[in-house]
């Protein structure tokens, strides 16, 4: 298991900044929001066999199965941060997320139906 590099309480301070603003948040709040909820992702569904990405402010591999050791992962989930935090606290679905071309994921494992939201706010 990763080490978390944010604890419980930054994360949650910066999620509830956000949920209360989502469109005036600073990029600080946002980004420690973003690589909260990615650590949580990567702690309650270990492994390394979907990488998810938010870029520009983080990446985590979750979920079990095949892993791989170079190059790109054959399953790649990308979203912008407010989709990933969106998803992450219930506000969006994966299917409404997927439907509006807010997704972009490759492979066969690259849905993370099962393992969403990983909190409310």
């Amino acid at each position: 298991m990763a080490r978390r590099r944010i604890t419980a309480e930054v994360g949650a301070s910066a999620l509830d900044r956000w949920a209360a603003s989502p469109e005036d948040v600073d990029r600080r709040t946002l980004a420690t929001a973003v690589r909260h909820l990615l650590e949580e992702l990567a702690e309650r569904a270990p492994g390394n066999s979907v990488e998810v990405r938010v870029p520009p402010f983080g990446v985590t591999q979750c979920l079990e199965g095949p892993t791989h050791t170079r190059g790109t992962p054959p399953n790649v989930v990308e979203l912008d941060a407010r989709t990933w935090l969106e998803l992450a606290t219930g506000r969006l679905t994966w299917s409404e997320a997927r439907d509006a071309g807010r997704v972009s994921a490759s492979g066969i494992r690259a849905d993370l139906t099962e393992v969403l939201p990983l909190v409310r706010v």
